[in-house]
């Protein structure tokens, strides 16, 4: 049988990727988080095809990740905006961010950086554990969890 999406799988992370792991999705909020709104303002940043666009913005929306709102500026049009679940992946997009600074980017080679609002670089991520000790992958294990009847 040929797998289709993990919308059920027992894995967030295959979850996850199922929801917003396309590339568009990702660049969309993104884009969001840099401060677009508009659907013109998201297709003219990043090249995308207007049905992709949509298609990818519908999808955002019903996951709750964007939410549909009157301009801000009173126009007929309206502004995507990213809701509390939209902002809980803050720490995923700066996390590929500093992924993709370290490892896809030649020494001197020009790329944007991610600043704090006093201009200074925003420090590497961290996973701390409950004590906050910092935690690497061998410091970590999976567990699975038993679901709940109804």
């Amino acid at each position: 049988m040929k797998r289709t999406g993990f919308a059920k799988a027992d894995c967030p992370v295959a979850r996850a990727l199922d929801a917003i792991g396309d590339w568009w999705s990702l660049l969309i909020v993104r884009d969001a988080f840099d401060g677009l709104h508009r659907f013109g303002d998201f297709q003219k940043n990043l090249g995308i095809a207007k049905g992709m666009l949509t298609t990818r913005l519908r999808t955002l929306v019903e996951l709750g990740v964007l939410e549909q709102v009157a301009a801000s500026d009173g126009s007929a049009y309206q502004d995507y905006v990213l809701t509390k679940r939209g902002h809980d992946l803050f720490p995923i997009v700066v996390g590929l961010r500093q992924w993709g600074e370290a490892h896809l980017y030649a020494r001197g080679e020009a790329h944007s950086v991610l600043l704090d609002q006093a201009g200074q670089a925003v420090g590497q991520l961290v996973l701390p554990s409950k004590s906050g000790k910092p935690l690497g992958w061998a410091d970590t294990k999976v567990r699975k969890v038993a679901g709940r009847r109804r």
